[in-house]
């Protein structure tokens, strides 16, 4: 358990996807307006790592890499799927991305056309693939690790945008100078929080 709370908690802070790593980039910026818009997109991102890591793992593991199909057949212990990786990551992503699509259009319309084409586009957002192949690189050993790990970087991400929301809707009252209104000043702000979140990387778990 402490290890799977270590791994959650790295997860947030040291291995941050936007801070750390700077991916899911275009619609941190775009959608992080405001907190509520901000939060809705937070959530979706969480569900969708949360659900798709976990499938990811076990396709990989008994399906895609080298000597995966043993259990099916001794014979095909030499068979390696590895190089279909990306392009079966990339459909559980878009699968998943649609029901979640579906979902909130049909619950929470407001919030649908909020984020518009933002939401669609979390099937090709770098951080939901880069999150399958860091946890097939760092090789997690369980299932449980692959999902503490998809809901961690979840959760990483959802912080992010809640505080560049939270620090953008503040600054559209603040005398901010001309040339950096906008993106500017976002991308100012995220790199000095990206220097900031580089200070848990001294804490030991």
């Amino acid at each position: 358990m402490q290890d799977y709370i270590s791994l959650f908690v790295k997860s947030i802070f040291v291995d941050n996807m936007v801070f750390a790593f700077f991916l899911g980039m275009c619609s941190y910026l775009a959608v992080s307006k405001n907190v509520k818009t901000a939060a809705g997109l937070g959530v979706a991102v969480i569900f969708v790592l949360g659900v798709t890591l976990p499938i990811n793992y076990l396709l990989d593991k008994y399906i895609l890499s080298a000597g995966a199909l043993s259990w099916l057949n001794p014979e095909y212990a030499s068979v390696d799927l590895s190089f279909l990786s990306f392009i079966v990551f990339i459909a559980v992503v878009a699968s998943i991305t649609q029901i979640v699509e579906m979902v909130v259009e049909k619950f929470s319309p407001g919030l649908y056309s909020s984020l518009g084409i933002f939401l669609p586009l979390i099937a090709v957002n770098c951080a939901i693939l880069g999150g399958s192949l860091f946890m097939q690189k760092r090789g997690y050993e369980t299932l449980g690790e692959a999902t503490v790990y998809g809901l961690g970087s979840g959760f990483g991400w959802f912080l992010a945008i809640i505080l560049i929301a939270a620090i953008r809707e503040k600054l559209s009252y603040s005398n901010v100078p001309k040339p950096l209104k906008g993106l500017g000043i976002s991308f100012i702000i995220t790199g000095l929080m990206g220097i900031a979140f580089m200070s848990f990387m001294g804490i030991k778990l």
